[in-house]
């Protein structure tokens, strides 16, 4: 369709069924799926939520993080999930965190987050068994466990050959 098409039948009232593309069946790296394509985004607000912590050893916290979410512009027509339709995340995030004062802190996450199973609106029962998810849980980490050994190995060859090239001021006055 061209470019003139879509504008005038946008001026006549008809608009293209958005639905129609969440909804189809897509496939990545051999696997089919159906919701948004992989690598467009979402762009979320988050209401004043309520963090809690609570300090487990020295260097670990459990947390409890509860808010209501929504999104910055409206969903297509059609498209997305039922009201009700439920998500089980698992999220893996790098917080940091200053201080500014007695009693208030900056805080920025990034990260990764992966769906371990889904509940239909319509449905008791989640996508995956407890057992399943735990599963699909274990190889995420060891999947996330062999990335970061790899980006070590490949940082230490990378300091290696800086050395290599560029040799201590004490090794050039030799």
């Amino acid at each position: 369709m061209r470019q003139e098409e879509i504008i005038q039948k946008k001026k006549n009232g008809l608009k293209k069924d958005i639905s129609k593309s969440y909804n189809k069946f897509k496939e990545f790296e051999g696997k089919k799926y159906t919701g948004m394509k992989v690598g467009r985004t979402h762009k979320w607000y988050y209401d004043k939520g309520e963090w809690k912590e609570k300090k487990i050893t020295p260097d670990k916290w459990q947390f409890n993080y509860s808010v209501n979410k929504s999104r910055a512009g409206n969903a297509p027509e059609g498209s997305g999930v039922p009201v009700g339709t439920e998500y089980h995340w698992y999220i893996l995030a790098n917080q940091n965190v200053k201080k500014l004062d007695a009693n208030s802190y900056t805080t920025s996450m990034i990260g990764l987050k992966y769906k371990l199973a889904h509940k239909r609106a319509e449905s008791q029962n989640w996508s995956s068994s407890d057992k399943a998810q735990r599963k699909r849980l274990i190889e995420i980490l060891e999947d996330l466990i062999e990335q970061v050994k790899m980006e070590m190995i490949s940082t230490s060859k990378i300091i290696r050959d800086e050395k290599r090239n560029n040799p201590p001021l004490s090794k050039l006055a030799e």
